[in-house]
């Protein structure tokens, strides 16, 4: 099998005047950087700059600028494809029901906001000057699309293989290896447990805030172990924003899990190759 030839990428792939249908990429990141942090370097750059283009330029311009909706409308059936795959090859005894709910929580706004944060895809959005001002790069809806956009654009890059690969690997920050199915129904008991696994104290929730008028009103909650902020939540109920912080501390400790085993990966494989030498 020959090999793949090698791309090489210039040192500004993105040049900053190009007309109206390709604007310019955020100054204060450049596209080498984005592609290293995804782990993927595209053949055709203009899949990535369409992917952080966000409606609000074609709104503000009124011209033809092309923006990332159709990549993201591709990005989120890539998504659900490769992760309702993993869910059904790993969870074979599990009915349809509790992979149905598995999914939903894995493939959802809040999620997705949350994985595109981890990873600075928000410092990347190409924003028209409006959506800049009224702190849209911040915007969970803003963020969320832009990452299916991106799994959109590396499917129509390198095919459905590649996409499933940065999937498998984005997602695994936030729900470790899946050996045990994610589930929606009791977040704050999954947390405890876990929690309790290492220390009798039990987690704390904390309301922090109450905004908006009396009939549509947001509530922010934090919770805590052993004075350690492990999350934080926003509901239209004190329940739901315990529930939203609960969940947040999953990922958060679910990442850290993921981190660890990477590192004790690491060093079993060059314990190993220390071995073969002797």
């Amino acid at each position: 099998m020959n090999p793949e030839p090698q791309t090489h990428f210039p040192s500004n792939p993105m040049p900053e005047t190009e007309g109206a249908s390709n604007p310019p990429l955020s100054p204060a990141r450049n596209c080498s950087e984005l592609q290293a942090i995804l782990g993927y370097e595209f053949r055709d750059l203009e899949l990535l700059r369409l992917a952080l283009t966000h409606p609000s330029v074609a709104h503000e311009q009124g011209r033809s600028v092309k923006h990332n909706q159709r990549l993201e409308f591709l990005g989120d059936a890539v998504l659900g494809l490769a992760l309702t795959h993993e869910l059904y090859e790993k969870f074979s005894e599990v009915s349809e029901g509790p992979l149905t709910k598995a999914r939903a929580q894995m493939i959802n706004c809040r999620t997705l906001a949350e994985q595109a944060r981890q990873i600075g895809l928000n410092e990347f959005l190409i924003l028209s000057r409006g959506e800049e001002a009224n702190l849209g790069r911040n915007r969970a809806s803003a963020m969320a699309d832009a990452l299916e956009a991106v799994i959109g654009a590396i499917f129509m890059d390198g095919g459905f293989d590649m996409a499933r690969e940065f999937v498998l690997r984005s997602f695994r920050s936030a729900f470790g290896e899946l050996t045990s199915i994610p589930t929606l129904e009791n977040p704050k008991g999954e947390l405890q447990e876990m929690l309790q696994s290492k220390s009798p104290e039990a987690p704390q929730y904390k309301l922090m805030s109450t905004i908006g008028p009396d009939h549509d009103r947001v509530f922010e909650c934090v919770v805590t172990h052993r004075d350690v902020e492990f999350g934080r939540g926003f509901g239209k109920s004190k329940k739901a924003a315990e529930s939203e912080a609960a969940l947040s501390a999953l990922q958060r400790l679910r990442a850290q899990q993921a981190e660890a085993q990477d590192g004790k990966n690491g060093k079993d494989e060059s314990n190993g190759r220390g071995d073969a030498d002797l």
